[in-house]
């Protein structure tokens, strides 16, 4: 599992489904998945811990958590394993395995000469992060937001 996300890690940020900046940052993490599936199928040594951020939806529930150990299943689909403690998925806890579709996919990175490539919705929430804790992950990426 990624090293990078535990459950220590930032609280969930609560984002409306409306937001336009969230929107397109989501936007722009799935017109660029193409450089995440690059990495993933033919990894440099340098590169490490791919994860997807998915979509998850229930009964008056929307959550974004981060699925480490990505496998593409024969039927076209996904599965991955939560990297962070879900919130709102009864029964689901950090490390279980769950499938999922392209469509569901709302974000992207991994690790290059350890810092993380992609997370194009972490770069917009360091905004909503305390000042140290948003130094810090600012400090991890390898293209950081201005």
């Amino acid at each position: 599992m990624a090293k990078f996300l535990t459950e220590e890690d930032p609280p969930v940020i609560d984002v409306r489904a409306a937001d336009a900046e969230m929107n397109a940052a989501i936007a722009h993490a799935r017109a660029t998945l193409p450089t995440f599936w690059a990495s993933y199928d033919a990894p440099k040594p340098t590169e490490s811990g791919h994860c997807l951020k998915v979509r998850f939806a229930g009964d008056g529930y929307v959550e974004h958590i981060w699925m480490a150990d990505v496998e593409k299943l024969p039927d076209g689909n996904y599965s991955g394993r939560f990297s962070n403690e879900p919130n709102d998925l009864p029964g689901k806890n950090i490390g279980d395995q769950a499938e999922f579709e392209h469509a569901d996919i709302s974000d992207w990175m991994f690790m290059r000469n350890e810092k993380i490539v992609g997370g194009e919705t972490i770069k917009l929430l360091l905004k909503s992060m305390p000042k140290e804790e948003a130094d810090a992950m600012r400090a991890l990426m390898e293209q950081p937001p201005h």
